[in-house]
């Protein structure tokens, strides 16, 4: 049952398209001038796109997405899903326009006249669309805000179908118009869902979780991601053709590293019920594929989880499989999606390679206490060595089961012997014994 619609939506919705309108044609229309002006304007073309088709009646998709981008106005049931919808559409139109400006291309195909109603259509189009503004591809860009807006309040098998099959015949339709070269649509689907990702419409925006880190680890890694961004960058530009495809791993690459510089865990965008965001999904693939093949070589040869004490036990992020013995299951990877139906699911994202801090460790001793009353708990994250054997090891002392730190780490090293805890796992676990040393003092006194 959908909640009831915000009333005065319709008036936003009208103010937004005020705005948004005149904007997408004063500044599409100033790239396209200003591009024609200039004598350094290339194109990238695959040899291969030569016998891409033209079909004059795929202008009528093409040209429906005008109409989508006013009908999805009236789809927000709240006043923050309609403002998020148009701050991505708003972002869409920034991002690609600054592209067109700073690295102009130019379609390449001479387009043959074409007559009647389709025709028709092509000249009111060339009328004020040129050649120019080509990757990444405001059309693609705008579809997938779009077509994430109406996926969000269309219900019933066969309209998602419908919905979904005319949404990929509008991205088609770039191709088959002759008006984008194929860069263009991957390059425009990625703006598409950083924009999605910039603005979540149930969570709170990335930019609110703007700081800079203060751990030095959190920098090294935010280098060696950048680092490893970069070389994709490289590889794709001196390169060219099908290495083309690493500005992928190049955009995931990047977007990792200003996580652990800027954004922290909730860069990731991991939900309550263990997925992950679309946008986030999509734009970290690369990156997602290879924390999640990383984590089973590294424990290929030790893939069970192990006992600590009665009831709780230490693992890798688990299979639906590997986790049906257990009643509950506490997730600390913030990298990794895992979908656990049926399954009492609790997850508290924390960057990997990364020692949590005290309250993490706090937050996380008090999860595993709820969540042991259930039966066999899996307390897990991408391996099992480093964030859940902390916060493991900060249950042992938040219960009494440890009496120090030393004595809560050997006894997880017994079961678990490969885990990892350096200096600063040790101070964030011994700063949960501060407070109570802290209260016995009091009482003393």
């Amino acid at each position: 049952m959908q909640a009831a619609r915000e009333t005065g939506l319709w008036k936003r919705g009208v103010l937004w398209l005020l705005l948004l309108g005149p904007l997408f044609f004063a500044s599409y229309g100033f790239a396209n001038w200003l591009t024609a002006q200039r004598e350094d304007v290339g194109s990238l073309v695959f040899a291969w796109e030569s016998a891409m088709p033209l079909w004059p009646w795929s202008i009528v998709p093409y040209w429906s997405i005008d109409l989508l981008y006013g009908l999805s106005f009236l789809l927000p049931a709240t006043r923050r899903e309609m403002d998020r919808h148009a701050l991505r559409l708003l972002t869409a139109q920034v991002i690609c326009v600054a592209c067109f400006l700073l690295w102009p291309l130019r379609f390449t195909f001479e387009r043959p006249e074409l007559d009647g109603f389709f025709g028709w259509m092509f000249d009111v189009l060339m009328g004020f669309d040129k050649p120019f503004n080509q990757a990444p591809s405001l059309h693609i860009a705008l579809l997938v805000v779009i077509w994430v807006m109406f996926a969000r309040h269309t219900r019933g098998l066969l309209l998602r179908g419908l919905l979904h099959g005319w949404m990929a015949l509008i991205g088609l339709s770039v191709l088959t118009t002759w008006q984008h070269h194929f860069i263009d649509v991957p390059t425009g689907a990625l703006a598409g869902w950083l924009c999605v990702w910039l603005w979540p419409i149930e969570d709170r925006s990335p930019l609110h979780n703007l700081r800079l880190a203060r751990e030095p680890q959190r920098w090294r890694l935010a280098l060696r991601y950048g680092l490893g961004s970069a070389i994709c960058a490289a590889l794709a530009v001196n390169l060219g053709g099908a290495w083309l495809w690493l500005l992928w791993p190049c955009a995931s690459l990047l977007l990792v590293a200003l996580n652990y510089a800027l954004f922290g865990a909730a860069g990731f965008q991991k939900h309550a019920d263990g997925s992950l965001s679309s946008a986030s999904t999509w734009l970290l693939a690369p990156y997602l594929l290879g924390a999640w093949v990383n984590s089973r070589l590294w424990t290929r040869k030790h893939p069970q989880p192990d006992q600590v004490v009665e009831g709780v036990w230490l693992g890798r992020v688990p299979s639906a499989r590997e986790a049906a013995p257990f009643a509950a299951v506490l997730d600390l990877s913030a990298e990794l999606p895992v979908r656990l139906p049926g399954k009492t699911y609790r997850n508290l994202p924390l960057l990997d390679l990364v020692a949590p801090d005290s309250e993490a460790c706090r937050q996380g001793a008090e999860l595993i206490e709820q969540l042991r009353q259930q039966g066999p708990l899996l307390v897990c994250c991408a391996l099992g060595y480093s964030r859940s054997a902390t916060l493991v090891a900060a249950w042992l002392l938040h219960s009494g089961c440890a009496d120090s730190v030393e004595q809560a780490i050997a006894m997880i090293r017994a079961a678990r012997p490969r885990i990892v805890l350096g200096d600063a796992q040790r101070i964030a676990l011994q700063g949960l014994l501060q407070p109570s040393a802290n209260l016995e003092m009091a009482h003393g006194l």
